[in-house]
């Protein structure tokens, strides 16, 4: 199964950090997702720039609107993402928890729905539902 990491930060926890304690941790995020890459379970990982350069896009009502980040009053922000294969919740959540950055934000475990398979059943469902033709 896949799942996503989504990476949540905050800045004033990570300000905490001394500049050596920011590299080591990074150093070793980076070693254990290479070793999870290796083995095949690490599918995508990015991280994002800042709110304050995002946009968020709106329909509403008839109306588009765009509108400058952060969106939110929080103090985590998403900071990026880790797409991941996992046997299930559980394995995905251990990888999440060796993370350094629930540290310092939240790392959010969400399974990755199968668009193939939902395209499938979607297909089924409109057959099913279609009237058969008598004979």
């Amino acid at each position: 199964m896949q799942f996503l990491l989504l990476v949540y930060i905050d800045d004033a926890r990570l300000a905490e950090w001394p500049e050596a304690e920011f590299d080591l941790q990074m150093r070793d995020c980076f070693a254990k997702f290479d070793a999870l890459k290796a083995a095949g379970g690490l599918l995508a990982s990015q991280q994002l720039e800042p709110p304050s350069t995002a946009r968020a896009v709106r329909r509403r009502d008839g109306g588009l609107r765009v509108s400058d980040g952060p969106f939110a009053e929080t103090k985590e922000y998403l900071a990026g993402f880790n797409l991941i294969e996992a046997e299930d919740m559980e394995a995905a959540v251990r990888i999440a928890e060796s993370l350094p950055w629930t540290r310092v934000g939240t790392v959010e475990v969400r399974a990755v729905r199968d668009m193939d398979a939902v395209r499938d059943m979607d297909a089924v469902r409109r057959r099913v539902g279609s009237p058969v033709p008598s004979e």
